[in-house]
């Protein structure tokens, strides 16, 4: 019997929640003897201000994605080496499924805020994922029962 998946991706956006969903993703790839990957996007500073800005952002871009680094290595377990833990910058539903068709990924695992119902597939990102993505996706429900967003 060979093992349904062979290379995990955990994307995370650094919050508390990314350790549920890592623990999650980590108990897959355990149980499939699976390479796992761990990833974060930035989303380019330009694209918050519509581009039009006179000044460069080169300098405090690569500060974000120096920050974001840190951030992640403390989030990802020692199981989770430094080769696979990955920053990019672009928009997270493109760069997660260019980086699990490149990477050979078979499951993609994400967070999910949604609350009830159909409410469950709206988070912008996981949304995203799940519908352009080329491999399994699995969405970890995250935040306390009965909480709610303002």
């Amino acid at each position: 019997m060979s093992n349904e998946y062979r290379h995990v991706l955990v994307a995370v956006d650094l919050t508390k929640d990314s350790h549920k969903v890592l623990e999650r993703a980590m108990q897959i790839a355990d149980r499939n003897k699976a390479k796992l990957s761990i990833i974060h996007t930035l989303e380019p500073l330009g694209f918050a201000y519509g581009g039009d800005i006179p000044m460069d952002l080169t300098s405090i871009q690569d500060q974000l994605d120096e920050h974001a680094k840190q951030r992640l290595a403390e989030i990802a377990d020692p199981q989770v080496p430094k080769e696979n833990q990955h920053v990019v910058v672009g928009m997270p539903d493109t760069e997660i499924h260019r980086f699990a068709e490149e990477e050979g990924v078979d499951l993609i695992v994400v967070g999910s805020h949604g609350r009830h119902g159909f409410a469950l597939l709206l988070g912008s990102t996981s949304t995203g994922v799940l519908h352009g993505a080329q491999c399994d996706v699995l969405a970890v429900r995250v935040g306390k029962e009965g909480e709610t967003e303002e």
